[in-house]
């Protein structure tokens, strides 16, 4: 498995899993270029990985233009928020459009900026990071759960339309994994009490790397009949 020749833009790319995207990839021999609104972070990964970096509000059509306006094979979504597992009836308009703009329109303005030129040049890659939560209506609150099963949806969009046109599409859904993104905030109340029954139920926490190595599996050549999938890299949690 390589990615000599291939310039692989990462969204979320500060810490978490994007972080390790950006260390796995370049081991691999991408050129990496790491995307995130957190500059400071950004410059830690630049210094320390030497990869390139581009801060951007990718909320914004300033953000996207400025990511689409890179020479792309590989297109990594990965940038995302949680809720804090807030329910249906305390989810305000504030944070369903703060979650729904990051988690899923931000991904498909880049994919509809980004697509069309991959395509143009003959092909390329995307790769989405969906979650547990694609795959299930209990494992984060209403607008992350809706965010990212919307995610998977575009995914699969992606794949079967531009599929035959040279570009994949793929999804992986990592599940607890060690990152600093789960204590961001303190959890809704309600939603805490409602999850608590089902955590003997969760696999211990896995590691940001584990998901990196899956995510640059699906977008090497050795993943070229892989498309419209989505991978659980969850310790088998979805199995429950």
């Amino acid at each position: 498995m390589t990615l000599q020749g291939k310039t692989a833009v990462i969204t979320g790319a500060a810490s978490g899993i994007g972080r390790s995207m950006v260390r796995r990839f370049a081991a691999e021999g991408a050129t990496v270029i790491g995307v995130d609104i957190d500059e400071a972070g950004l410059a830690k990964v630049a210094a320390q990985m030497g990869c390139a970096v581009l801060v951007a509000d990718l909320t914004t059509a300033e953000g996207v233009a400025a990511v689409a306006a890179l020479d792309i094979d590989i297109l990594c979504n990965n940038a995302g928020i949680l809720d804090a597992l807030t329910p249906l009836e305390d989810t305000d308009d504030a944070l369903w459009d703060r979650v729904l703009d990051i988690n899923l329109t931000a991904p498909f303005k880049l994919c509809r900026a980004v697509v069309p030129k991959m395509v143009a040049k003959g092909g390329g890659v995307v790769l989405n990071t969906c979650s547990a939560a694609s795959l299930s209506g209990g494992r984060a609150g209403c607008s992350y759960t809706a965010s990212k099963h919307a995610l998977l949806g575009l995914t699969r969009s992606i794949a079967w339309y531009y599929g035959a046109r040279g570009v994949r599409c793929n999804a992986i859904a990592p599940g607890a994994i060690q990152t600093k993104m789960q204590m961001r905030q303190p959890p809704h109340e309600g939603g805490m009490q409602a999850y608590m029954p089902y955590f003997p139920t969760i696999p211990p926490q896995g590691k940001a790397a584990e998901v990196a190595d899956v995510a640059a599996f699906l977008v090497s050549d050795g993943a070229r009949y892989v498309n419209g999938e989505v991978i659980s890299v969850d310790g088998g949690w979805n199995a429950y």
